[in-house]
């Protein structure tokens, strides 16, 4: 943190840690999913409505942060992640289980309107790569949380146990008071472009599908549920890795072409998952999923300007994707066979870059 002030070293740390965690309860859903399912004698589809809860959560959370961002800190998001977290490791039925996931999405919405628009504007010319290495922090939660689920005897009350417990550490250290003021011009209107948030909705769709739902189509292709949680850390090492090298090129890519590089690559792994053995391309898909919120975000913001009301707006997009996409593909998915998530998925990203293309050729 050498030659950063002391503003941005508070809010780089408290920002990093949040993210973390914000990784670690996502990633849990996943290998949890069939747990939830045979614990309480659940189908798959029904299972899901709790990756939908949580982005239920999220959205409630960009909602609040639309209205009134202005009262959120880095301490409050953390505190409701935190009873998120406790509730559904506390096991008192799927209805409860279903409020914890969406107190701990609202959490994890408005840890992502505070701290990316802050990361972009804090950091002048270094801001897309700033925020880069703020959503690569993302993976490393989520690249442990699985393996340690696994080591914890796949008990879902442990896992979050553990994460509720890390909420009140970071909590406590987290300076409300030292954060970086954002400079922008609270008079500039929002000017919404339909296109870009359309792309965003089902960019982080798709995202939210993997994520959730990935480890659930690997168990129905033949792999154990230790195995697809071990392919879901794996996925999420190259989810890293793909945004620790956007750190450092990210200024190089054309955000929007990032973001069609991002869809087309996991609509190309989907599509050879589906054909062949989908571990081999399972994983690699991560490196695909780390550019789509990066791509997206910034050539949003370059669209539709930088007032204070533009970041709820472009992450609520895309949240309405989180919430609806897992829910259409796990019932799409029931119907379709071993290997309808790989083909689904597959369709939908090669759409999208054949539009994005299009759009591209246009403009």
């Amino acid at each position: 943190m050498r030659g950063m002030m002391g503003g941005q070293a508070g809010l780089l740390f408290a920002g990093m840690a949040s993210f973390i965690l914000m990784g670690a309860g996502q990633s849990l859903y996943g290998p949890a999913l069939p747990v939830f399912g045979r614990e309480m004698g659940l189908s798959l589809a029904d299972a899901s409505l709790v990756i939908s809860a949580h982005w239920v959560g999220c959205f409630i959370g960009v909602a609040v942060m639309f209205v009134a961002g202005h009262l959120a800190t880095p301490r409050r998001v953390l505190a409701l992640m935190a009873a998120g977290a406790a509730l559904i490791a506390a096991g008192w039925g799927w209805p409860v289980t279903l409020i914890g996931a969406t107190v701990f999405g609202t959490g994890y919405g408005g840890s992502t309107v505070l701290f990316n628009p802050r990361f972009l504007a804090a950091f002048g010319d270094r801001g897309p790569s700033m925020l880069s290495l703020l959503n690569a922090t993302f993976g490393i939660g989520a690249i442990a949380a699985p393996l340690v689920f696994v080591a914890l005897g796949s008990q879902p009350g442990l896992g979050y146990g553990l994460i509720a417990g890390l909420c009140l550490l970071v909590l406590l250290g987290a300076q409300d008071a030292g954060r970086v003021a954002v400079k922008v011009e609270t008079v500039e209107r929002l000017r919404p472009d339909a296109l870009i948030l359309t792309f965003g909705l089902f960019g982080v769709g798709m995202e939210a599908c993997l994520i959730g739902l990935g480890p659930a189509a690997l168990v129905r292709a033949g792999e154990t549920e230790a195995t697809s949680a071990a392919l879901l850390s794996a996925f999420f090492v190259a989810f890293l890795g793909a945004r620790v090298v956007l750190t450092f090129a990210a200024h190089l890519i054309a955000p929007f072409r990032l973001y069609l590089i991002a869809v087309g690559g996991i609509g190309a792994c989907m599509i050879l998952a589906a054909v062949s053995v989908p571990d081999w391309f399972f994983v690699p898909a991560g490196a695909f999923a780390g550019m789509i919120f990066p791509g997206y975000f910034v050539e949003a913001l370059a669209r539709m300007g930088h007032g204070p009301r533009v970041a709820p707006v472009v992450v609520g997009a895309g949240l309405i994707g989180g919430i609806g996409a897992p829910l259409v593909l796990a019932r799409l998915v029931e119907a379709l066979g071993t290997r309808g998530f790989f083909w689904c998925l597959g369709a939908l990203g090669l759409v999208l870059l054949a539009l994005g293309l299009l759009v591209m050729r246009r403009r």
